[in-house]
This record gives structure tokens, C-alpha cells and sequence, in this order.
């Protein structure tokens, strides 16, 4: 039989109105009729189901229905939520069309306590909710029972270490991972670990449950490219031949914190345009460490209008006391300065013109870290994707560039000299 949340949606409209109203309730939140095979967990003895599937695939769902299925039975009393933020946890995980309340039938619905990040059900099973940002937080709690999600973007990879110690309640505590990959160390390592069952997914087989508009113009503009295999049909892949960066260049000099800084600046590529179909403005923040060293701190690029991205720039040279901010103008001219100073005029800003090709400015910074002179503070995947995924003769993402002009001005004089750092508050 295919499953009922295969079906079309009048299909499925056809079969429920043949039952009961209590019937039709009750089905509805079976999950084991509703879901696909590879959506239910796994035989066997495991203690980590990787479940890596594509974008739109229902790993959220799946996520959640596993955890309520812990909790109905019994298996579970404590249970850990962790993502990539806390605003993922409340967004995705439990507030979420696939969250815990969305999937939650009324006979068991749990209550949701945001300042407390709990969520506790009639039974007394309770859900903590963690941010992988905060990997501190898992020092200490104990669980019988966690559900990660996209850990492929989790920002301290050891948020999962300090779960892994604690997941120690009851006779058999287990975890279930719901990513879409990115060849990370982590995922990597999950993938060779014997206790991990993997299952693996693709968008396609969710295509009765996601909107038309979204495989017309999405999925085809994806599809066959490289990052269609990675975001649609879950592929772990390899470093791209040519690439100036690599995963393995990245990973070995990555620290948790940075040190003493002499220097920081916030490093913006803007983009003109404010529309669905506009560049990314790149906005990195980079420090000069007293060792010498570069350390790449936040990556606060996204896609804004100029006052939005000003007052990001702005928000983010005042957090990180920053001593400067680094424009390129080439596009925007005057308008750049204009928007920033709009903001705030008093800020400490210096106009940067790209004279030389994006390849030529690159191939300094990319020394630099061959090096093991620049360090990335935590996981900046974002960042880190579009640096990996450069080859010279492409467009150049606008993350990348500004990670460029960053370090340009903190460790690159007007002859690829070091320059000599001044005093902070300058």
C-alpha cells in the first residue's frame, strides 16, 4: 500500500472521508502509516540514526515524530533538542509546520515554555532545548533520548561532543541526526562510525507535499550542478579540483576562541539591489591577533537592503569593538560611504576600490592560510561552503570577497607586507 502522505492531497481527502471523525483523527497522527519507509527508524542496534537528506525532504517531520514516538512509549523521559541556533530550536523543532506542537495530536499535546527551553508533555517526559552556538550549556545535563538538526551547520562541532558525554540515561539512550550534508569532519565521522545507522533521502520523494512553484524554479535551477547534488539528493562531496581553499586547509588551523586581538575590522562587499535575485552582501568580521595571526570571527552576510546591511555593519562593528570598517565602493561609489554614515557618521570607515582581479587579491589571503596564519573561530559554513566551491574564473561570492578585503587591511600592507597595527580605539 503507498503510503497516505504519498497521496495527493485529494487522494488523501478520499481515503479520510470514508472513516469516522475519530478515526480519521487517529490516522492522521499514525505515523507509521503516514510516513514513507525510509522516514521510520531503522532495525538493529544502533545509538546514532544519520538521517541525510535532501532540502524539502521531511527530515523535520521525521525528527519529530521520532522523539514523539520515544515519549509516547515511554523510552523516553528526557530528551535533548539541539540546532544550529536557539532561534532554529523554537523555529524549526518545535514551532515549525513539522515541529513538536504541529505534529502532536490533542490527546497528547505538550506545553511549550519558552524561558524555561523546555517543553514537557502529559506524562512528564521533558524536552531541553539547546543552541550548538552555546556548546556549554550540554556540559552536565543528562538525556535518554536527542534529536540534532542540521548539525552540518552547527557553528562549535563540539556542542555534539558535549551531548555525546551526557546522553547516558536509561539502558538504551539514542540520538537521531536530521541534516542536509556538507562535507564536514563531523559528518564524516558519523558516517564511518559503526554505532551510526545512516539513511539517506532525496527532495523528489517529497515532491507531493512541496509546492509546484518550488521544482519549477528551484529545484530546476539546481538541477545537475553541484550544489543541486548536495541540497536535493543529499551527496556528501569532495573537495572541487582547482578550488584555492580546501575543507582540509580550513579544518586544521580552526580554533574554538581567539585570542588577544590588536586589530578588528568589519569587512563589507555590498550589494546595490535589495530584490529576491540580488547578490548576497558579504559582511565578515576579522581580527589581527597579538601572535600575529588572523582569526575570522562572525560571518554576517545575507541579503538586505543598503540600510539594512548599513545598520548591520554598523551593529556589528560597535559589538565586536571594532576598529574599522572596510568598504569596497567599486559599485556603489559615494553611495556606500552615504549609506554607512546615514547610520552612524562617526564610525571609523575606509573606501577600498578592487583594482586588481578577485584571483590576484585572493591568492595572498590564500597563502596566508596555507600558512596556518589565519584561523576560523568556530564553523562558518556558509562562509566556508563559498570559499571551498571558488574556482578562479567564477563569480566570486560576496562572503568570500569580503573575507578578502578583511584581511587585506589587517595583514596585507601596500606591498604584501604585514602592516604595522594601531593602537586599538583608533
Amino acid at each position: 500500500m503507498r503510503s497516505l502522505i504519498e497521496l495527493p492531497e485529494d487522494k488523501r481527502r478520499q481515503v479520510l472521508s470514508k472513516l469516522s471523525e475519530r478515526d480519521a483523527a487517529a490516522l492522521l497522527h499514525d505515523w507509521a502509516f503516514l510516513a514513507r519507509p525510509n522516514q521510520l527508524p531503522p532495525d538493529g542496534d544502533w545509538r546514532v540514526w544519520l538521517l541525510l537528506a535532501g532540502r524539502g525532504f521531511g527530515k523535520s517531520r521525521t525528527g519529530a515524530e521520532w522523539v514523539r514516538s520515544q515519549v509516547e512509549s515511554g523510552r523516553a523521559r528526557r530528551v535533548a533538542l539541539v540546532a544550529p541556533t536557539a532561534a532554529d530550536v523554537r523555529d524549526v523543532m518545535i514551532e515549525g509546520e513539522s515541529g513538536l506542537l504541529a505534529i502532536s495530536p490533542p490527546w497528547n499535546m505538550p506545553v511549550y515554555e519558552s524561558s524555561k527551553r523546555r517543553v514537557t508533555w502529559p506524562n512528564g517526559a521533558i524536552a531541553t532545548t539547546y543552541s550548538a552556538e552555546e556548546p556549554d550549556r550540554l556540559r552536565g545535563p543528562q538525556h535518554d533520548a536527542a534529536w540534532c538538526d542540521e548539525v552540518a551547520s552547527w557553528r562549535y562541532p563540539e556542542a555534539w561532543d558535549m551531548l555525546m558525554f551526557g546522553l547516558r540515561l536509561g539502558t538504551d539512550p539514542r540520538c537521531v541526526v536530521t541534516t542536509t550534508p556538507k562535507p564536514i569532519p563531523l559528518i564524516r565521522n558519523l558516517l564511518k562510525n559503526p554505532t551510526t545507522t545512516i539513511t539517506r533521502g532525496s527532495t523528489y520523494e517529497n515532491r507531493a507535499n512541496l509546492a509546484g512553484a518550488f521544482f519549477e524554479q528551484i529545484v530546476a535551477q539546481y538541477e545537475g550542478t553541484r550544489l543541486g547534488r548536495q541540497e536535493l539528493y543529499a551527496e556528501v562531496l569532495d573537495d572541487i579540483e582547482g578550488a584555492l581553499w580546501t575543507r582540509a586547509l580550513i579544518d586544521k588551523h580552526r580554533v574554538k576562541v581567539a585570542p588577544e586581538l590588536k586589530r578588528i575590522v568589519v569587512a563589507v562587499d555590498p550589494a546595490i539591489t535589495a530584490t529576491e535575485n540580488s547578490d548576497e552582501t558579504g559582511l565578515v568580521v576579522a581580527g589581527l591577533g597579538t601572535d600575529g595571526h588572523g582569526y575570522v570571527l562572525d560571518d554576517l552576510s545575507s541579503r538586505a537592503s543598503p540600510d539594512g546591511w548599513a545598520r548591520r555593519a554598523v551593529d556589528a562593528y560597535h559589538t565586536h569593538k571594532a576598529d574599522r570598517i572596510v568598504a569596497e565602493v567599486n559599485q556603489g561609489g559615494d553611495m556606500v560611504e552615504h549609506t554607512i554614515r546615514t547610520v552612524d557618521q562617526r564610525v571609523s570607515l575606509k573606501k577600498v576600490h578592487a583594482t586588481r582581479g578577485k584571483t590576484t587579491r585572493a591568492e595572498p589571503i590564500v597563502a596566508l592560510y596555507e600558512q596556518g596564519k589565519i584561523h576560523h573561530v568556530g564553523c562558518l559554513s556558509k562562509l566556508e561552503e563559498q570559499m571551498c566551491n571558488w574556482v578562479p574564473g567564477m563569480d566570486s561570492p560576496d562572503r568570500m570577497d569580503a573575507l578578502v578585503w578583511a584581511f587585506t587591511e589587517l595583514m596585507l600592507g601596500q606591498r604584501g607586507m604585514p602592516p604595522v597595527p594601531k593602537p586599538r580605539g583608533w
